[in-house]
Parts: structure tokens; sequence; C-alpha cells
């Protein structure tokens, strides 16, 4: 999987200019695919992402971290990058086929931004790192659709709703069960499902929502957040959920795919969240508690307050359940709380409260100021980086565990 001698010279010194330019090559990518593959944009891609540049940005962040990665580690693979990758394509039902088209439309706007500056030779050097990057996410994703049953054509299910609970004033949780007897396994704890809704304007949308609580193959839960009053498209999907899905309609569903699951090495376990960030952290948690877990487990939560606090009342009695498990809590308005938590706090998150466990496995979902901001304290405290793990809502923008 090494780039060839020929191509390194030719990508260490073209990778500058490409990088500099990579978000416009991104922005004329994307409009020259749809241009002519229209079809892609009903049911795979997110055209909330396409609107405020997140997906344009996170492929273009992929693309040049990876060349990168073949410069400068050329005996290695960017595990972290590309494992987040695919369980996002499998989850979309992605093809290996429309890698092609990928690859078509991306040298072309490679050629269409950098001009006269593409000669063969520069050419067939980034056809070289497309294909050592779509060829192992090819492979990487056989694998996910086989360990699952499935195909790329098979990986989606209807599912009915049989409870909706409105858990704060902008969240609702959603209980499903299927409706045919084909097998489904059950999810990995920290899995994410991704629900495809048929909009008004007759485009499928697809958005991925972590389940959060423990599965039996028949039944799943997943909460939803609306989002409102951003003026763009990505709360199309949220508000239909919230306002005209009903108990006993039925939503297509992929089966669970993420790869920020929970760690089964007898670890300490902690969580680490702010706002709807709470989801993933309360599937973890709900795996624990069903296995009646003895592993010392701390849940740190930080929100604007507890009436904001999704899944409060799961979360609390999760944690009373199990022998060695703490909670604790940072709400911007105040520090009173009616839950049986360890402590609360007054304002945003600070880890200097909190003596954490030794050895410990932590996972942390929130907004990335949040993210950049827990992590960072966490290394500071000589947590190694291997041992922290992250989930984005959205194209991952920051690549943290590449760096």
């Amino acid at each position: 999987m090494l780039l060839s001698e020929k191509s390194r010279p030719v990508i260490e010194a073209t990778l500058p200019v490409v990088g500099q330019n990579i978000n416009e090559i991104a922005n004329r990518f994307y409009k020259h695919m749809f241009g002519d593959h229209p079809e892609l944009l009903d049911g795979m891609f997110n055209r909330g992402n396409q609107a405020d540049g997140g997906q344009q940005q996170a492929l273009a962040g992929s693309v040049a971290s990876f060349a990168t990665f073949l410069i400068d580690r050329p005996n290695e693979m960017p595990e972290a990058l590309l494992s987040r990758i695919s369980h996002k394509h499998v989850s979309l039902g992605l093809a290996p086929n429309q890698y092609q088209i990928v690859h078509d439309h991306l040298m072309w706007a490679i050629v269409d931004v950098l001009g006269d500056a593409v000669t063969d030779d520069v050419a067939a050097a980034w056809d070289e790192v497309y294909w050592i990057m779509a060829n192992t996410l090819i492979n990487l994703e056989r694998g996910l659709y086989s360990a699952r049953g499935v195909t790329s054509d098979t990986v989606w299910r209807e599912w009915e709703v049989i409870s909706k609970v409105q858990e704060t004033d902008d969240v609702v949780t959603f209980k499903v069960r299927k409706v045919d007897d084909r097998l489904v396994k059950t999810s990995l704890p920290g899995q994410y499902v991704t629900v495809q809704m048929l909009m008004p304007d007759g485009i499928h949308q697809p958005r991925q929502y972590s389940l959060t609580a423990a599965d039996d193959g028949e039944h799943r839960q997943f909460s939803v957040k609306r989002v409102t009053g951003k003026g763009k498209p990505d709360g199309e999907v949220s508000n239909l959920l919230h306002d005209d899905v009903m108990v006993g309609d039925r939503l297509t569903m992929s089966l669970p795919y993420g790869d920020v699951v929970l760690d089964d090495s007898g670890r300490p376990v902690v969580f680490a969240s702010a706002g709807v960030g709470i989801t993933p952290m309360a599937g973890m948690l709900s795996h624990l508690a069903n296995a009646s877990s003895g592993l010392p487990i701390q849940l740190l939560h930080a929100d604007s307050s507890e009436k904001a606090f999704a899944l409060r009342d799961q979360i609390s009695d999760d944690i009373a359940s199990l022998n060695n498990a703490a909670l604790h809590l940072w709400y911007e308005n105040g520090d009173m709380s009616a839950l049986p938590a360890d402590s609360v706090h007054s304002g945003l998150m600070n880890l200097d409260d909190v003596d954490l466990p030794e050895g410990a496995m932590y996972y942390l979902c929130g907004p990335m100021a949040f993210l950049k901001a827990v992590r960072s304290s966490l290394i500071g405290r000589g947590i190694a980086p291997k041992d922290i793990q992250y989930e984005v809502f959205g194209p991952d923008l920051w690549l943290a565990d590449f760096q």
C-alpha cells in the first residue's frame, strides 16, 4: 500500500499547492459530480452539510491528510481516519462502484482548479494517492458489510415506531421495532443508525443518530434534537421527525455502524459529554447497566440546565443500578439538581474538579469547542491520546485522532 517511488517526489512537491486549493477543489468536485449524477443527491448526501460547506471541508481535509500521511509515515496507514470514513459510508449504503464516479470528478476538479500545473506525472501521482485510499476503504467497507451479513443494497430495514417521548423542549426519543423476519444483529455500544427520510420535495435525506439504549436486535432507540434557526436545510429531517412521525409510522433505517464503541478490555470508563452529545454515552451506559458491570464508571455531563439535559431519567436510573458508577454535572445556569448526582457545578465543565480513575478509557461527545477543551485538558493531565475516543456529529472537521 506504499506510494511508489515515482509518485512520492511528485506528491511532496505538489502537496502544498494542492493543500492551498483543496477547499476550492472540493467545492468544484461536488458541483460537477452532482451535475452529472443528480441521483446521488437522493438518499446518499446530507444537503445540509453541502449547504454549509461541512462535507466539502471534510473531503478536503481527509484527502490532504491522507496524502500527507503517505509522505510522512510511509510504512503506516491512518487507521483512525479510514475507520471513521468507512463506517459512515456503509451506514449510507455506499457501493464500491461509486468510487469510480468520485475519482473521475475529483480528478476533473484538480485539473480545473490547478490548470496547466497538472502535468501527466502530477495527474498520475494524485491518481495513485486516490486509489490507495479508495481501495483501502473499499476493502474495509466490504468487511463491515460482511460482518452484518448485508451488502450496500440490503443495509436498509423498515422499523415501526412504537413510542415517541419528549425528553426536553428540543429532544425526542423514538423506540422502534423491526417489521420483518430477517435476522438483525444487535448494535455495539456507542454505534449509530442512519435514518432515511422522504422529504416534501421527493428527495430522500439521510441523517445519523446515536442509539441511546442497549438493543436486542428486535427493538432500537434513538434520540433526535430539533435543529432550527440556522437558515439552512440541516434542520429539515429533525423537524420532520419531531412534527410528523408518530407511533405506528414506519422509518427506513440502516443497520448500526460507528467505530467509537465501548472498549471490552475491562478498564475503567469515563464518559464526558455536553448537550445532545449525551446520546452515544447513554447508549454505552445502557449496555454497561444491562450487563451489571462492576467497572469504575464516571459520567461527566455539561448542559445549559437540568431541564435541557436529555435522557436524564434513563441516565440516573442506569447510574443508580451500577455498583461503581458516579455522575458529575455542570450547568451553565446554576448548580442545583434533583438528580442523585455525585457533584453538581455551575458553569462549563472543568476536569480539575474531578478525580479521574487510573488506567481509564475516555469517550467524548459534544460541540467542537467542548471536544477540543476536554481532550486538551485530559492530555494535559497525562492521559494518552490513544485512550481518548471522540464522536463528532456531522462531518469530522477536526481529525484529532489523525494528528
